[in-house]
Formats: C-alpha cells, structure tokens, sequence
C-alpha cells in the first residue's frame, strides 16, 4: 500500500453512490446536514474515486468546498484546472459554473456546504465534463 493510499480517507459509512446522471466515474455522497429551518444550509461528504467528477454546475446561492483528503481538481468555466489540496477550501460564487472532483490517479474527499438552500435550491446540473477538459490540466 502506497504512502498516498495510507493516508486517503475511506468511504465514510452510510454513503450512497453518485448519480450517474451528474458524476462520470464513482463518487460516494453522504449527507452531514440536511435542509433545516435552523441553519438554512445543506453539508456533504463527498468522496471520488481516482478519474472521478462530478458534471458542470452552479449553485444558486454559491457553496464552499474543504478539501479534507487526497488532492482534488477544480475548474472553473473559462479558467484552468486548480489544484485542490488537504485542508484547502474554494469559496465559489452564487451561480458560477465549475466542477469538480479526482486527480487520474488519487481518491479525494471534500465537505460541500450549501448555503440558504430554501432560497433557489442546492445545485443546477448542465453538461457532463469533457475527457479533453479533464486531462487538460497543466502543472
């Protein structure tokens, strides 16, 4: 077993498998926080298996990703691919299209947090992420 795989966080139990429908590839989503009156927010486990992501998307009210295992992508539509590291967090605009999700080669977990989802909803969907975006990442 590799230092990498070591230290990668397992499939947090009581996760259900991604939708085909929205992720390429196998991505495990466990929900910490449902929609509540209290906090008005929704927070995820999401863990993707190594060439796992999720479709293009945006969030009517924006949302925040913490990295909190392996190292993940994140792009932007119109930008490069970003490398997304343990214990770093992206801070993503209201309706901003993106996605996210594994390196080719790593498992990588993060918390989405989903703010004031009683106003316009969590997530809108759109097209799958291209092969060629994908692999398009440069160091």
């Amino acid at each position: 077993m590799s230092q990498t795989e070591k230290h990668q966080k397992a499939i947090p139990e009581g996760a259900t498998q991604a939708s085909s429908d929205y992720f390429t590839g196998i991505a495990w989503i466990k929900a910490l926080v449902p929609p509540n009156d209290q906090t008005d927010c929704t927070v995820s486990d999401v863990t993707f298996e190594p060439g796992a992501r999720n479709n293009w998307h945006t969030h009517p009210n924006g949302q925040i990703l913490v990295a909190t295992s392996g190292t993940g992508y994140y792009q932007e539509l119109g930008k490069p691919i970003q490398l997304l590291r343990e214990g770093e967090a992206v801070n993503i605009a209201p309706d901003l299209v993106h996605w996210h999700g594994a390196t080719p080669d790593g498992r990588f977990t993060h918390l989405a947090i989903n703010p004031n989802v009683s106003k316009g909803g969590a997530v809108v969907w759109l097209h799958a992420v291209t092969d060629e975006e994908y692999y398009s990442y440069q160091s």
